[in-house]
């Protein structure tokens, strides 16, 4: 992926040096989207006999969005810090797609800010946590990453590459979209109505179309940068099905729980990704309309 010298955003936080913590742990008061929730929920199952249902309602549970912990202004990262560096530059990357994208609808497009810190930092929607993975939070429309993810995607996923990493921030950027297109706000809705079979049958359309939306701001930013090769797109396809809940659940238990599902198997994340690559259309990504994901 050729990403240097390119742009890069000013919407990028640093609180990498900053003490995490307040409100408790885990994404309680508020819902966090993330593509690692499903990991710290099996690795609970497989290590401490957690029940994975337990755990990801607690971390995407329902409800007000809590008050933030007071922080100090945010520094930007240091200008020799190169991973930082290519976080800011698919950042601005998905800034410019996404903007471009909404004006051509009639809408205005909100940029998100994406923190990186490390350990745990509090949110409009708890605090989070390092082992969650990345993860959005609707309630302070901010992508929150700990860069250690991207070892773990190497050494414990066999995701390498810098396109995987990169479609790793497009896909949290894709559930801030689904924030302001009304999306979340939606399948939030429906919490405590439905049962938890069909909650989680949700949160994997959900899931799914962010993936999608990845895939538009690839074909996107492609066009505009010509920045990717084959090698990079089969990175991003092969991150896509590392962490597909079937793979996952078959590597943590052993056995494979569709119902239990809360973001796609391998096959529907590499699907969808797919189709928003191809086609870059966000009409392809309707999700929540179609019987076969």
């Amino acid at each position: 992926m050729r990403w240097e010298g390119n742009r890069e955003s000013s919407n990028v936080e640093d609180r990498r040096g900053e003490g995490g913590g307040g409100g408790g742990g885990g994404m309680i008061g508020g819902r966090s989207i993330g593509i690692g929730t499903v990991v710290i929920a099996l690795i609970g199952w497989g290590v401490f006999g957690i029940n994975p249902l337990t755990t990801i309602g607690m971390l995407s549970g329902g409800g007000q969005p809590q008050v933030q912990q007071q922080q100090g202004p945010a520094k930007a990262p240091p200008a020799d810090d190169s991973q930082a560096k290519f976080v800011s530059t698919v950042l601005a990357s998905t800034e410019d797609v996404w903007t471009k994208i909404f004006q051509q609808g009639g809408a205005q497009y909100r940029e998100p800010k994406l923190v990186l810190f490390r350990g745990a930092v509090p949110t409009a929607c708890g605090t989070g946590q390092s082992a969650m993975g990345p993860f959005y939070c609707p309630g302070d429309q901010k992508v929150y990453l700990d860069m250690g993810f991207f070892d773990t995607m190497s050494r414990q996923l066999g995701a390498p590459g810098d396109f995987a990493r990169a479609y790793v921030v497009a896909h949290e950027v894709g559930h801030h979209v689904q924030t302001l297109l009304g999306t979340t706000e939606k399948v939030d809705s429906m919490r405590g109505r439905v049962s938890q079979r069909d909650q989680n049958a949700l949160s994997v359309r959900l899931e799914l179309q962010a993936d999608c939306y990845a895939g538009v701001w690839a074909n996107h930013s492609q066009q505009a940068k010509n920045w990717l090769d084959q090698s990079d797109i089969e990175s991003a396809i092969n991150a896509a099905q590392s962490i597909g809940d079937d793979k996952l659940q078959r590597e943590q238990t052993g056995t494979v729980r569709p119902d239990g599902f809360t973001h796609g198997s391998s096959a529907q994340r590499v699907r969808w990704f797919s189709t928003g690559l191809k086609t870059g259309s966000v009409q392809s990504c309707d999700t929540f309309n179609t019987q076969s994901l």
